[in-house]
Formats: C-alpha cells, sequence, structure tokens
C-alpha cells in the first residue's frame, strides 16, 4: 500500500487483518498450535469459530480467498463430513472441552451455496461437537443470488443472527465486469427475504473502486443503499493481493491497473460517510458504519481483534488459539486426506510474541478510529504513547490523529487510509516484507 494520494492500486495491496504478517507463518511451528490445543484453557478468554465454505458460482476477479466454483452435491457432502471430522477432533482438545462459543461466522467463499438440506445437515451434525445455539453472534456471509426464501428460512432456523449480504455494486455492467455472479434484481429479492424472515443484524457490503466505477453511479450506489436502510453497512476499497485475477492479468500482460487510485477511492469512501451520516449512520470502523454504536455490536470483530481464542474449521481457514496464530491446509484435497486420517489440517503456525501481540491488538483496534492508552496498560502493562511515541507523533504532525491524554483517535483523513498508516508500528523487520 501506498501513502502518495494519488498512487494507482498496484500487486500486493492489502487491508491490514492480523500481525506478525503472514509470511512469517511457517509450517514447521505446527508443533505450537498442537500444544496450545492441549494446554488448559483461560476461562475468562472468549471463544470464537470461524467456517470456511469454499464454494462458489463464479470466481470473482478481485477475489483472493481460498474458492471452488461450480461443485456437485457430493463434493459438498465430502466436505461437509470433513468438517464434521475437523469438528469433532478440535472439540477433544483439552484447550476446547466444554467450552461454549461466544461467537460463529460462516465465511467463504459462499456459505449460502449450500443448499437448504445441506445447511441443516451441517448444523445437526456439526452441533455433537461444538454449538453455536447460544453464542452472542453467528454471522452467515451471502451472495445475493444463491438466496432463496426457503434458504433464508433456513438460516433463522440453524441460529444464523447477523446476515452478511455480499452486494459490492448495484450496476450490472460493473458487477459483470468484475465477475460477480449476481446482478441487480437478484439483490432486491434476496433483501427482501432477508427482511421478511427477519434478523438481528443485516449487513450489506459495498466496494469502492471496482472496474469500471465512476463518481455517478458511486453516489447512485450509496443512495440506493441508505434507501434500504439497513443495520450495518461494509464499504471496502478495493485492493489487489496478489493472488486475484486482476493481479495475475497485471503480472503476466503487463496491463495497468483497472482500479481506481488510491485518492479516487477515498473521496469516494469520504463521500458515503458524509453521507450515509447524513442518514443518521454512525461510523464505526474505517469500514463499517451502524445504525447505533451502543446496540448495532459487531462480536466476531470486536472479540477477533482485542484477542480472543478463534478456531478455525475448514480449507485455508485462519484462526488464533491460546496465543497462536495457525492456518489450514489451503488445498481441498489435502484437507480432505488429512482430515480423513484423523490428523488436524493445520499448514502453518507463529507464536508472536507478548510485544507482538500488543502490536496486533493495538493495530487492529485503531482501524475503529480510537484506542485507549489505559487499555495497553492494563493488558499487557505498557505504556503505548511512549512504546510507540516516534510513529505516533509523526502521524499526528501529519493530520492522520489526534492525541489527548490516553485517547488516541484518528483523524478522518487518517481513517481513511488507516491500513496505510500502520506498518509504521510494526516491528522494524516486518515493515518492508511481503505481508501475505
Amino acid at each position: 500500500m501506498s501513502t502518495d494520494a494519488t498512487a494507482a492500486t498496484e500487486v500486493g495491496s492489502y487491508f491490514v487483518s492480523n500481525y506478525p504478517p503472514f509470511s512469517l507463518w511457517k509450517r514447521e511451528r505446527v508443533g505450537e498450535i498442537v500444544e496450545a490445543l492441549e494446554r488448559e484453557p483461560d476461562g475468562s478468554v472468549p471463544l470464537g469459530l470461524y467456517i470456511h465454505i469454499p464454494f462458489c458460482r463464479k470466481r470473482c476477479k478481485f477475489c483472493y480467498f481460498r474458492v471452488y466454483t461450480n461443485q456437485n452435491a457430493q463434493a459438498i457432502e465430502d466436505y461437509v463430513q470433513a468438517l464434521e471430522r475437523e469438528f469433532e477432533m478440535l472439540s477433544q482438545q483439552t484447550g476446547v472441552r466444554d467450552r461454549s462459543l461466544t461467537f460463529a461466522y460462516f465465511g467463504g467463499g459462499t456459505p449460502s451455496y449450500l443448499g437448504s438440506r445441506q445447511l441443516l445437515s451441517l448444523r445437526d451434525r456439526l452441533s455433537e461437537y461444538l454449538r453455536w445455539d447460544s453464542a452472542e453472534e453467528v454471522t452467515f456471509e451471502c451472495e445475493p443470488g444463491t438466496l432463496s426464501l426457503e434458504k433464508v428460512k433456513t438460516l433463522k432456523e440453524i441460529g444464523v443472527t447477523r446476515v452478511s449480504l455480499g452486494v459490492e455494486n448495484f450496476d450490472d455492467a460493473i458487477l459483470e465486469a468484475n465477475g460477480r455472479a449476481h446482478l441487480s434484481p437478484e439483490i432486491d429479492r434476496a433483501y427482501g427475504w432477508l427482511q421478511q424472515v427477519g434478523f438481528p443484524q443485516i449487513n450489506l457490503d459495498l466496494i469502492a473502486g471496482m472496474i469500471g466505477e465512476t463518481d455517478e453511479n458511486w453516489a447512485a450506489c450509496i443512495d440506493r443503499i441508505a434507501a434500504m436502510d439497513p443495520d450495518n453497512i461494509t464499504i471496502y476499497q478495493m485492493e489487489l493481493p496478489h493472488n486475484t485475477i486482476i493481479s495475475k492479468e497485471m503480472k503476466e500482460s503487463g496491463v495497468e491497473s483497472p482500479v481506481a487510485d488510491w485518492q479516487t477511492k477515498r473521496r469516494w469512501v469520504n463521500e458515503a460517510l458524509n453521507e450515509l451520516a447524513s442518514r443518521g449512520y454512525q461510523i464505526s470502523s474505517g469500514n463499517e458504519l451502524v445504525k447505533s454504536l451502543q446496540t448495532d455490536q459487531f462480536v466476531y470483530r470486536d472479540n477477533v481483534w482485542r484477542g480472543a481464542d478463534l478456531l478455525a474449521a475448514g480449507v485455508s481457514s485462519f484462526g488464533h488459539f491460546q496465543g497462536v496464530h495457525y492456518q489450514n491446509v489451503d488445498a481441498i484435497e489435502d484437507y480432505l486426506s488429512i482430515v480423513g486420517e484423523g490428523r488436524l489440517p493445520v499448514n502453518r503456525a507463529m507464536t508472536p510474541t507478548p510485544h507482538q501481540r500488543l502490536i496486533r491488538e493495538m493495530v487492529l483496534q485503531m482501524k475503529e478510529g480510537h484506542i485507549s492508552a489505559q487499555g495497553f496498560r492494563e493488558k499487557f502493562g505498557v505504556e503505548i504513547l511512549s512504546e510507540f511515541e516516534e510513529p505516533f507523533q509523526h502521524q499526528q504532525a501529519a493530520g492522520f490523529l489526534t492525541i489527548d491524554g490516553d485517547d488516541v483517535t484518528l483523524t478522518r483523513r487518517g481513517l481513511l487510509q488507516v491500513d496505510t498508516l500502520l506498518p509504521a508500528y510494526f516491528e522494524s523487520e516486518h515493515r518492508e516484507i511481503r505481508y501475505t
């Protein structure tokens, strides 16, 4: 990522979602997560679960996740059986046994690619080992074109409390140019079904800077999503990690980036924040707006960014457990084979130092727009305003944040490009290396 406001969106751009960088997680350190899973747990730490459903109708040109398209019912059944076996193995670990889930997140891929019978079967078979029926939040990602009224009712039945609908844009030409599987009529139908069935929270996603985006269309997108009046709105700025279709085309053909530059994307997001704020929304982070900061909590984010235990389930899934980062194997054939042999499918791991855990929680919480030194003093015994005095002072002088006593608050300018600011707080050897 570049801090140059006029810079093009080039291959390798990313948003910060963890620390230390994923490129430092190693296969030879898998024993560290095995040991952590076998250790007696700290009962005060919340437990969450991320389940990766890797199936999609199409692969979006900007997607960097592990996904598989056009899979048949048998392939899905094989995968669900493997998830069931992985859940069983996880539930037997000392660090997991007898703990209740505070939150669960079904991500992808496209979890809603699964049919109603498959979803019910998934719930019935997995809940024998890890139950989410008493969790504070269960989030389920949906692609509009995969939903039906029956399936939406099934989501409610299996315990989903928060639905995240991947709208991304309302213009059919832009959706098609970026490889999305759905078109705009499917958005309205899907949202209508979600409202009809009723969930405590419905989130709609948009992406600023998709191929073909214009000022006029972006303004129309903001008007339309505001009129839909969802509980939460998430707005991403288009990035190009190395493994996207767009990135591959740029590297192989030498074509210029087809994605809007950073200045344009930040302007669009700023316009969206202003317009949505005028309609009653409140800023929850650099990506998210909610109707009420008091009642519209994102339990998954709030816990993961504060060091909660997160179990990873499924191919390529990421987790963090008892102080250890880890990721499962990233090919479905390997995942099915390893789980079939009765082994946990972990591919790489890393145990961050206490200082690195402090950095992780600090930079992730900075994405919310505000941190307090008091919380880090109490949890880590570190005075962050002294420990990170140089980057704090530089970024304050540059107009990215303000410091008032213990409180560090990002300005709007800082919030719009927060991910470019965070590497300044990394340990020096991690600032220039590849992130993923």
